[in-house]
C-alpha cells in the first residue's frame, strides 16, 4: 500500500445531511426561497456536481452504499434492519489502513452482521448501529438511543418525552415550535459537539459529520419553524391531480398509502391531503435544513479560524431526497429523481482553480469513498464499485459518466409491505432499479409491473412514454444498458484477484 507523506496529507471532512434535496441549493422552485447562505457561499469556493444521485434508499442502505462504495446489488443491506455483512470493506477500514483515525459524528444507521455476534447482543436490538471502522465520538440517534442528547437537555432542565413524541410540536398545530428551544436542537447538540471534541484533533485528521435534519418528523424549534411563510412556497411537481396521481401505474397507489403525508409529523394522524397543509410541512422542511446550515457555516468558520481551511478536504452530501409532495408523494421510497438526486460539494484546498465550478456529468454516491481514498493515496479496495473524482476535481477529465443507476427494495420478508399486499408480491420480487441519462429515466421492476420511461425533455417525470409504439427501440436500447451496468459492475471483491504460483495477484483491468 502507498500512502503519502503524513505531513502533506489533508485532513478529510465529510459532512452528511439526512435527506436533503439537490434543488434546494437551485434557482428554480424550492431553491428561489430556500435560504442556504453557507452551503451556497461554500458552492462558490468549490466544485459542484449538479447530478449526483444516490445509488439507494432509505437511509440505511444509501449510508451501506456511500460508506462501501458499493451498489446495493452487491453489499445487498437493502433496507434498514437488513445485516451488512461484518468483513466487508469501508471507507473507515481504509482510512484507519492509511494512518488516519476515523472519526463518527452522529451515525452511520447500519444493522450489524448475526453471524458474528450473540443474538442477545444489543448491538442486534437496532438498525441504527455503528459501521465497523470507525470511533464514535458522539452517538445520535433518532430512534432507538438519542441518550446524549436528552442527557444533555435534561441536565440543563429540558425533559423530553421517548420517539416518537420528542419531535412533537409543542402546541395544537402542526407548525407549533418544537418542544426544545433552537440552542439545544439535536442540530445544534451535534454542533457543538463536534467543535468542542474536535479541538484537540491530531494535525491529520478525517471526520464525518452527520446531520439527522432536515429528515422528519417535520417540526422545527423557534424561530426557524416561522422562518417561512407556507403561503411562499412553491407547489409540489405534480401529475394530472395536483394531490397525486394515484392511478398511472400500480406502484403509486400503495407508495401513497405507506407513506401519506400524516407520517411525515407527529400527533396528527387525521392529517389531511390538502394544499394549504402541503406548504406549511415544506416551510418546515426549507426551515430545518435552514437551520442546519446555520450549524455547517459555525463547522466552516471553525475550519477557517483555526488554520485548517487550506489543509482540509471537505465534502459535503446527503444520503438521498425527499419527494416533499411532488407527485402526492412522501418521503423517498419511490422511482423520481427527487428522492436520489443530492447535492454533492467538494472543496479541495490543493485546486483554487477549480473552485466556483459546476460539473454536470452523471456522478454516484459510491464515488465518494473511493474519490477520498484516491485523495489521501490509500489503496482503493477492490470491492468498491465506485470511481475516483479526482480527475474531474483537476480539470483532467471533463465530461464524466454518461448515465448512473439506483435502486430501492420495498419489500420486506418479516412484515409485508403495502405493495407486497396489494400488488401480490413476494419480498424478492418488490425491487425496482433505475437507469438515468441525460434525456431519458427508465424504471424496471423486478416482479414484471410495466416499465417507466420518462423523456426529460418531453414531459418530464409527469408521465411515463412506456407505451408509446415509437419508444421501443429506446426502451430496448436502455433495458440492455441497464443490464450491461449491472452484469459490469458485479460484486468485484475476489474478482479481480487470483491465487496461484507466486502467491496472490490482484489486478485493475
Amino acid at each position: 500500500m502507498q500512502t503519502e507523506n503524513t505531513e502533506t496529507r489533508p485532513n478529510v471532512l465529510l459532512i452528511v445531511i439526512d435527506q436533503f434535496r439537490y434543488d434546494l441549493l437551485g434557482q428554480d422552485g424550492l431553491g428561489r426561497v430556500a435560504q442556504l447562505p453557507n452551503l451556497r457561499r461554500l458552492q462558490e469556493s468549490a466544485v459542484s456536481f449538479a447530478n449526483h444521485f444516490a445509488v439507494t434508499v432509505p437511509c440505511g442502505p444509501s449510508r451501506v452504499s456511500l460508506f462501501t462504495g458499493q451498489y446495493a446489488f452487491n453489499h445487498r443491506a437493502v433496507r434498514n434492519g437488513t445485516p451488512l455483512r461484518h468483513d466487508t470493506p469501508n471507507l473507515a477500514r481504509a482510512m484507519r489502513k492509511a494512518g488516519y483515525v476515523p472519526r463518527m459524528f452522529g451515525y452511520s444507521d447500519t444493522t450489524h452482521d448475526p453471524w458474528v455476534l450473540p443474538l442477545d447482543d444489543p448491538r442486534l436490538e437496532s438498525y441504527e448501529e455503528l459501521l465497523p471502522g470507525f470511533e464514535e465520538v458522539v452517538r445520535l440517534r433518532m430512534e432507538s438511543d438519542v441518550g446524549a442528547w436528552l442527557s444533555h437537555l435534561s441536565q440543563r432542565g429540558v425533559e423530553l418525552p421517548p420517539y416518537p413524541d420528542t419531535y412533537r410540536p409543542n402546541g395544537p398545530n402542526v407548525g407549533d415550535p418544537a418542544l426544545y428551544p433552537a440552542e439545544q436542537s439535536d442540530t445544534a447538540f451535534l454542533s457543538d459537539q463536534f467543535l468542542s471534541k474536535m479541538q484537540d484533533a491530531e494535525s491529520t485528521w478525517f471526520a464525518t459529520l452527520n446531520y439527522i435534519r432536515p429528515h422528519p418528523p417535520f417540526v422545527a424549534p423557534a424561530p426557524y419553524n416561522t422562518l417561512y411563510d407556507p403561503q411562499d412556497m412553491p407547489p409540489p411537481r405534480s401529475t394530472r391531480d395536483p394531490l397525486g396521481d394515484r392511478h398511472w401505474h400500480p406502484f403509486l397507489a400503495p407508495a401513497q398509502d405507506k407513506q401519506p403525508i400524516s407520517s411525515m409529523v407527529v400527533g396528527f394522524p387525521d392529517l389531511k391531503n390538502d394544499p394549504e397543509t402541503i406548504a406549511q410541512l415544506r416551510s418546515l422542511y426549507l426551515a430545518l435544513a435552514t437551520e442546519v446550515d446555520h450549524h455547517i457555516g459555525r463547522v466552516l468558520d471553525w475550519l477557517r479560524t483555526s488554520g485548517q481551511w487550506d489543509n482540509t478536504v471537505l465534502i459535503v452530501t446527503a444520503d438521498h431526497g425527499e419527494m416533499l409532495g411532488d407527485y402526492g408523494l412522501w418521503g423517498k421510497g419511490t422511482f423520481h429523481d427527487a428522492a436520489y438526486h443530492v447535492p454533492l460539494i467538494v472543496r479541495d484546498p490543493a485546486r483554487p482553480d477549480m473552485h466556483g465550478r459546476v460539473h454536470s456529468g452523471f456522478t454516484e454516491s459510491i464515488d465518494i469513498p473511493v474519490t477520498i481514498l484516491k485523495r489521501v493515496g490509500s489503496e482503493i479496495p477492490s470491492s468498491m464499485n465506485g470511481r475516483s473524482l479526482l480527475g474531474i476535481l483537476a480539470d483532467t477529465e471533463t465530461e464524466g459518466a454518461t448515465h448512473s443507476f439506483s435502486e430501492f427494495d420495498f419489500g420486506n420478508p418479516v412484515k409485508p409491505t403495502s405493495w407486497m399486499v396489494e400488488l401480490g408480491l413476494t419480498s424478492r420480487q418488490a425491487n425496482l432499479g433505475i437507469l438515468r441519462t441525460k434525456k431519458h429515466r427508465l424504471v424496471e421492476f423486478g416482479a414484471g409491473l410495466p416499465q417507466v420511461l420518462f423523456g426529460m425533455d418531453e414531459d418530464g417525470e409527469e408521465m411515463s412514454n412506456a407505451e408509446r409504439p415509437e419508444n421501443t427501440p429506446t426502451l430496448l436500447h436502455l433495458t440492455r444498458k441497464m443490464l450491461d451496468h449491472r452484469m459490469i459492475n458485479a460484486d468485484p471483491t475476489f474478482a479481480q484477484t487470483l491465487v496461484r504460483a507466486g502467491g496472490v495477484k490482484t489486478g485493475q483491468h
